[in-house]
């Protein structure tokens, strides 16, 4: 039965409302950076976190929070540090002499939007709390297990040109972010407006809530109805397939290149992130495009390049680039 897409787009078209509203809201106090304002987006209504690969000083950290203060969310931002204990994320016990008793104290990711900073900065132990965390939406202290407020976006930083005193994520472990995005520099016109509206001393930023989070809930349950045809979810499983045996999709060059291609999760996720990135550009309907934009997000933490690439100096980008050039749309 095919779905009503009309009835699909006017609903988008009532319901999604907001979005405008964010982005505009976003817009008064950060400059530029679309690329990651709309990612972060992508995640909130897919219901999926994010990984950050950039420079300091790129407003990662001031465009989560002004997104949460403009959806009315809790906002809670994590250092991670060589010394931070998984207690010092999820919470501990409490001993009261008083009483005799422990007490629950919860900790710092019962928030909606988390800023997990320098994530690669925290021994295993503690990435492994904020992972299960991420996984799991829900925590466990002591015999106690409690739910994560919903929404509840995680978005990690690393930094890309300090390496000393890091901790690598292992593969499993960023293979549960939705997506990877890499930050770049902004143009010349874009540094001078921020010149301008920031080189004042205890700037002060006042920003309004729009919407509330119980919208981003209700704006989840009709990303799920966007219609994708089958074609397009067949093209999915080629592009990830083609990512594990580039030799069945003339992409023989890249044979030696890929050490491990894309996990199942990446099927998935694609799918989701592309109706999600659908219902941002007001669509009831998932477009070939869709996937072509979002798949490098999606897929760039779960392609590992084999060290042939890596002397041959090509990236996971450039291995995505070719299978998205290559693998034909249907």
């Amino acid at each position: 039965m095919e779905p009503n897409i009309e009835a699909i787009n006017e609903r988008i078209a009532k319901e999604g409302a907001f979005i405008k509203k964010l982005t505009e809201g976003m817009a008064q106090v950060i400059v530029g950076q679309s690329y990651l304002i709309q990612r972060l987006l992508v995640g909130l209504l897919a219901n999926g976190h994010i990984l950050i690969e950039s420079v300091p000083g790129l407003a990662k950290t001031m465009s989560v929070s002004v997104l949460s203060r403009l959806i009315n969310a809790k906002f809670q931002r994590l250092q991670f540090t060589p010394d931070l204990l998984p207690a010092d994320i999820v919470g501990t016990l409490v001993y009261n002499p008083k009483d005799s008793t422990f007490v629950t104290k919860k900790g710092p990711i019962f928030a909606n939007l988390i800023l997990a900073d320098e994530i690669n900065r925290a021994p295993a132990k503690v990435q492994s709390a904020l992972l299960e965390a991420m996984q799991e939406r829900q925590v466990t202290i002591g015999e106690e297990t409690f739910k994560l407020d919903d929404p509840f976006l995680v978005m990690a930083t690393q930094n890309p040109i300090e390496q000393e005193g890091t901790y690598n994520l292992p593969e499993a472990q960023v293979d549960r972010f939705m997506l990877k995005i890499n930050i770049t520099y902004p143009e010349k016109g874009e540094e001078l407006e921020i010149l301008k509206r920031m080189a004042e001393v205890d700037k002060k930023i006042e920003v309004t809530p729009v919407i509330e989070a119980a919208d981003i809930i209700r704006a989840r349950a009709l990303v799920n109805e966007i219609y994708i045809d089958e074609k397009l979810q067949s093209y999915i499983v080629e592009l990830v397939c083609a990512t594990r045996r580039p030799q069945d999709y003339e992409l023989k060059d890249l044979s030696g290149l890929i050490r491990y291609g894309a996990s199942p999760r990446a099927s998935i996720y694609l799918t989701l992130a592309a109706k999600a990135y659908a219902f941002i550009n007001a669509r009831g309907y998932v477009t070939p495009q869709d996937i072509k934009d979002i798949a490098p997000d999606i897929f760039r933490h779960r392609i590992l390049p084999s060290y042939e690439a890596e002397a041959e100096g090509k990236t996971s980008d450039d291995i995505i680039k070719r299978v998205l050039d290559v693998v034909k749309v249907p």
